[in-house]
């Protein structure tokens, strides 16, 4: 997949927070394997690993939505999109992208009183470890759900003035799946 330009803060914004998820990425691939040697090897199991790598995962998930929201690489059906005109097509755009922002309202009105309680409890998780993944995820829920709203926003202004763009789905098929 070949990435989108990046024209605005907003933009900017989400490949950055994309690069840092993918370092998360890799620090729970190190974790993991630490947790295998240790275990393996050593015979000394760690309590913490498979936790921090549920919460670590948590958050990459989380994160990767506003990367996915800028690269246009939401799930999409191009059915009546492809076939109207460009000036449909922006109808189209908004309408989505209102929706968009009134799920975002709506999970932020939703969830905020309890997103403010787990994060000023500071509750965790009720393990052995007792991470405070509560106290985390349940706040970065509704700060993602905002930024993706945004990007979404960003995205409308963005590509405003493109041309009529027709999907073909050999461009979302990945190239070795063609050739098998």
């Amino acid at each position: 997949m070949i990435e989108h330009e990046t024209t605005g803060w907003m933009d900017r914004l989400s490949r950055l927070i994309s690069r840092v998820a993918m370092f998360i990425t890799a620090a729970i691939v190190a974790i993991m394997c630490f947790e295998v040697v240790s275990r393996y090897f050593f015979f000394r199991p760690t309590l913490w690993v498979n936790e921090l790598s549920l919460w670590l995962g948590g958050m990459v998930y989380l994160l990767a939505g506003v990367y996915v929201m800028q690269q246009r690489a939401h799930i999409r059906i191009f059915i009546l999109y492809d076939m109207v005109p460009r000036n449909v097509q922006r109808v189209f755009d908004t309408i989505s992208t209102v929706l968009i922002c009134i799920f975002a309202a709506a999970v932020v009105w939703g969830g905020y009183t309890e997103a403010y309680q787990k994060f000023m409890r500071w509750e965790k998780f009720g393990t052995a470890w007792d991470p405070p993944i509560p106290a985390t995820i349940k706040p970065l829920i509704l700060i993602v759900v905002v930024l993706m709203a945004m990007q979404a926003v960003s995205n409308l202004f963005n590509d405003w003035n493109k041309e009529k763009q027709v999907h073909e789905v050999a461009e979302d098929i990945p190239i070795d799946v063609l050739k098998t």
